[in-house]
């Protein structure tokens, strides 16, 4: 089974770069199943039912988040009705939506793949403690299948790697998400788990992790408030694709990708 997995999506200048290359990326990587990190996909900052349904018609399967999933208000309801958009599991019980989404599609030959998503708790957020909860999932999801991909939305490689090597051969791949720069560090760890510390971002490079650099530049400066905008320059499509073993679960290979998509 191959995933395509996609690193953040920066609000517009993100989704028109899955608009115009993903129909192609999926044939050039003859991907089954494909998995995007949704979080900041409305003007850098959360995503909204509209945002959401538009990146599941472009052929995403899942789409996973983070620490601004509840940005948006709108968003509140809907996650309760669509399971393909996922919040971090280690979020209070009692909030909306699911961290976890088991399904197939018409590439996996009834093979069922999981995805699940966890928020870091180092520089983050008061988030619930991530190696246990990742516990809790796996103890229902191993019931279903083995084909299990993680998406752990954390600040620091330590933290990613440590839940990296605590969840070897356990799931088929952790992949880091949040910091939106693509680390170069992807392998296959002892017990067969696909592993990146962050998989990178779709969206615009000539900026401060999507945001325009005069900005962030100028608040390092000045430390003043700034209010941020979405840079929309030199936009590329950044992420991983993993060829998993349907029996065993475990990960053959991993590869970072690196697709620019327009000007």
């Amino acid at each position: 089974m191959i995933v395509l997995f996609l690193g953040d999506i920066i609000g517009g200048p993100g989704r028109r770069c899955l608009e115009k290359d993903l129909d192609a990326l999926i044939r050039e990587e003859k991907a089954d199943v494909v998995i995007a990190n949704g979080e900041n996909a409305a003007g850098g900052i959360g995503i909204t039912p509209e945002i959401s349904d538009t990146l599941l018609n472009l052929g995403i399967d899942v789409i996973t988040s983070g620490n601004h999933i509840f940005k948006k208000k709108e968003i509140f309801d809907y996650l309760n009705k669509e399971p393909r958009l996922i919040k971090p599991a280690n979020y209070p019980p009692d909030t909306p939506g699911n961290g976890c989404y088991i399904f197939s599609n018409k590439k996996t030959n009834g093979h069922e793949i999981a995805v699940f998503n966890l928020c870091g708790r180092v520089f983050i957020d008061n988030f619930d403690c991530p190696f246990r909860i990742a516990d809790k999932v796996l103890s229902f999801i191993s019931k279903r299948t083995q084909i299990v991909i993680l998406d752990f939305h954390a600040e620091v490689t330590s933290e990613k790697m440590a839940i990296g090597w605590y969840l070897d051969g356990r799931v088929s791949a952790v992949i880091g998400t949040h910091t939106h720069v693509q680390t170069a560090d992807e392998r296959i760890l002892n017990k067969g788990t696909a592993y990146i510390s962050d998989a990178g971002m779709c969206g615009p490079r000539n900026s401060v992790i999507g945001v325009r650099k005069e900005i962030i530049v100028d608040r390092f400066i000045n430390m003043l408030p700034q209010r941020f905008s979405v840079a929309d320059s030199d936009n590329w499509i950044s992420g991983v694709v993993i060829d998993i073993d349907e029996e065993t679960g475990k990960s053959r290979s991993i590869k970072r990708i690196n697709r620019k998509a327009y000007d």
